[in-house]
């Protein structure tokens, strides 16, 4: 990046904070403050080890320093400013969740568009939530849509603040189904005086297992013979006869799915739940990044910041929001919004943002100034002198 582009995005990102008020997160004087700068060359310097004392007025601090990424601690210390990790002693921590459209299974960032990455990454989102709510019952509960490539997710229930990495990385095998035990979605039960095994209904991955293969029998009763023994057989496991004898089950006896009974069918049906099993894991796990997860003294961006590396907001996000959310109009600030800026490039772009397209040749353009900052951001384009 040139003088002339860093000098012109370190005065606009100014001109953002002089506009705004930043929200502080729960314990923020016990928190550990750190930004990266907008440093010459090509390199990155983080300055961390700061206090929210060292800072002062934070408004001051950001419209005076105007940070290219800014970040606090899901760690709260008795003394954050401490120079070394060490010497700062650690209390406890948010949970924190962080999903990046990078590593999402299916995504390729070569071939796949930015619009459609993000995309990608909210249905990530989603699933996500769906453990947080339903599995965990977590209740402090924030989100926020990091500026980039993706979603942040603060749990600060008191319940998972004392958590290990050993202990947060189960929370993460979880949700990502790491190894998911199929044998422990099943439990054994009492019957008038007989055993019998069931799907674990009441919630969890046994739940969604169970909804699979309730979904997948009532598929199988609206086929014909062949069409659902084609449909079996593709499974692992299951010939032939096996496949006529899970549709007989299935037939005669409905209620048993319902029920969750796995033994209606004999080996056939368990063999069904292990595939279903596998299918739901990898359908419904979230694929969120786990050094995230694990590390107790991670820095994580500050909601209502800018993203250095795209201009846009740091998010944080209503619930009842995030459907309608579309973070490349969303996110856009409105300090960017309703002046053009002049840009150089050395290939031809496409941007959409701000429910527009804005298409750049190579060359010298004249654009909207969210879409040049964006770019600029990106290092994607250079600041061009204005006529």
């Amino acid at each position: 990046m040139n003088d002339r582009t860093r000098e012109y995005l370190r005065g606009r990102f100014g001109d953002y904070y002089r506009s705004v008020s930043l929200s502080l997160p729960p314990d923020a004087n016990l928190r550990e403050w750190g930004h990266i700068p907008w440093t010459p060359g090509s390199g990155t310097t983080m300055v961390r080890h700061q206090s929210l004392f060292d800072l002062g007025d934070v408004d001051t601090f950001f419209a005076d320093n105007a940070p290219r990424h800014a970040y606090f601690s899901a760690a709260r210390y008795d003394d954050p400013g401490a120079a070394t990790m060490g010497q700062k002693g650690w209390r406890n921590a948010d949970l924190v969740f962080d999903l990046d459209a990078d590593h999402l299974p299916g995504v390729d960032p070569e071939t796949t568009s930015y619009p459609e990455m993000l995309a990608a990454c909210k249905d990530a989102l989603l699933r996500l939530l769906d453990f947080i709510d339903d599995d965990f019952a977590f209740e402090d509960v924030t989100v926020v849509f990091s500026g980039g490539r993706g979603y942040h997710v603060h749990v600060r229930d008191e319940s998972v603040r004392e958590l290990d990495s050993d202990a947060r990385r189960e929370i993460v095998d979880y949700v990502r189904a790491i190894d998911l035990d199929t044998d422990g979605l099943i439990r054994t039960v009492s019957d008038r005086g007989t055993t019998k095994r069931v799907l674990r209904t009441e919630g969890g991955w046994g739940a969604r297992v169970h909804d699979a293969l309730i979904e997948y029998a009532d598929d199988l009763r609206e086929m014909d013979d062949e069409e659902a023994r084609e449909r079996l057989t593709e499974l692992d496991g299951i010939g032939d006869g096996r496949a006529k004898t899970i549709r007989g089950a299935f037939e005669r006896n409905p209620t048993a799915v319902r029920e969750g009974n796995v033994e209606a069918g004999g080996p056939g049906v368990r063999r069904l739940v292990s595939a279903l099993a596998a299918r739901v894991a990898a359908e419904d796990a979230a694929p969120i990044d786990e050094p995230v997860t694990t590390d107790t003294r991670r820095l994580i961006r500050l909601p209502g910041t800018l993203h250095g590396g795209s201009g846009l907001v740091v998010t944080p996000l209503d619930r009842e929001e995030l459907d309608d959310f579309e973070p490349l109009r969303d996110a856009v600030p409105d300090r960017f919004v309703g002046r053009e800026i002049r840009i150089e490039t050395e290939a031809d772009r496409t941007v959409e943002l701000n429910d527009e397209r804005v298409t750049v040749q190579s060359g010298r353009n004249t654009v909207p100034e969210y879409a040049g900052v964006f770019l600029m951001a990106r290092g994607e384009a250079r600041k061009a002198p204005e006529p």
